[in-house]
Order: C-alpha cells, then sequence, then structure tokens
C-alpha cells in the first residue's frame, strides 16, 4: 500500500512539473489576460472617477448656490425636469444655473453618490442630497464624454414632498 501511494505521489508531481515546463507561451499568454484584466479595470475604476470628478461642480453649486459653477456641469444642449412639492420644472442648463443662483447657498447641505454606471461614453448617476434649502433631492443624471470630458446631457429630480 506504501508503495502505491508513494507512485500516486510521484505521478502527481511529476505530471505537474511536466505541465508547467511543456509550454511557457501558455504561462506567458495567461499574464497577458490577467495584466490585461487589470489594466481594464483600471481604466474603469479611473472612468468611474473621472464621472465622479463631472460632477463634483454640481455638486459644489447646491453648497454654494453658485449657478455658474453649476452651469459649467452640463452641455449647452442639456434638458432639465423635475419635481418640487409637486410642481413640474423643465429648464435649460442656463435656467437651471439662473435657479441654483436664486435660491442661494445650503451650507448644512449633505450629498453622496449613490450609484454611477458607465458603457463606453455614456453614464448614468444617482446623486442624493439632504436639506438643500430645506429639501431632500434624488438626482438621476446621463453623463456623455465627448473630446475626453464627461458632462451631463440631462437631469431628472425629484424632490420627495407632495409627489
Amino acid at each position: 500500500m506504501k508503495k502505491v501511494v508513494n507512485f500516486l505521489a510521484m505521478s502527481i508531481i511529476i505530471c505537474s512539473v511536466n505541465a508547467q515546463n511543456k509550454d511557457p507561451q501558455i504561462s506567458n499568454d495567461l499574464k497577458t489576460k490577467k495584466m490585461d484584466k487589470q489594466n481594464v479595470q483600471l481604466q474603469s475604476f479611473n472612468e468611474y472617477k473621472d464621472v465622479e470628478r463631472a460632477l463634483g461642480p454640481y455638486i459644489k453649486s447646491a453648497k454654494s448656490g453658485d449657478g455658474k459653477l453649476s452651469r459649467s456641469a452640463f452641455y449647452n444642449h442639456a434638458h432639465i425636469i423635475g419635481s418640487i412639492e409637486g410642481q413640474v420644472y423643465t429648464m435649460t442648463a442656463d435656467e437651471f444655473g439662473d435657479a441654483i443662483s436664486e435660491g442661494g447657498p445650503s451650507e448644512n447641505i449633505q450629498s453622496h453618490i449613490a450609484w454611477i454606471d458607465i458603457s463606453g461614453p455614456a453614464a448614468a448617476a444617482k446623486v442624493e442630497f439632504y436639506d438643500w434649502n430645506g429639501f431632500r433631492f434624488t438626482d438621476f443624471f446621463v453623463l456623455f464624454k465627448k473630446d475626453g470630458e464627461w458632462k451631463i446631457s440631462g437631469k431628472v429630480y425629484d424632490s420627495h414632498n407632495k409627489n
């Protein structure tokens, strides 16, 4: 019995060594695939961070009340639609920037990016705001990457009151 166990152990070791030495190209291919996967993951992570940065001026403008800062996050064609206390508002990016300025700063505001989803040059994001001039808002953004820069193409929002 001991001879059988020793024979099996030696067979496994020999097969293992032969498999490792048999085709170094397979080993190199696996390393390349692993590196490619890591590069894709890093690129995906960086794209996520880029979308987060693109939302930054908008998020900062909520606290500062700076409509020009908010406006800088949007494409010229951007459309904004949403409701506040059941009243539906539809605006251009310029009109929305003016509304941010009129609303003024909201120093106690809290916000977080709930999620970002990216597919090539298209992205969507959900941002939650608490106490933006007394309201809780959920904003949904559609973004597009053009010439290496992410900007907001559209926004839909809800104030969570009387809807």
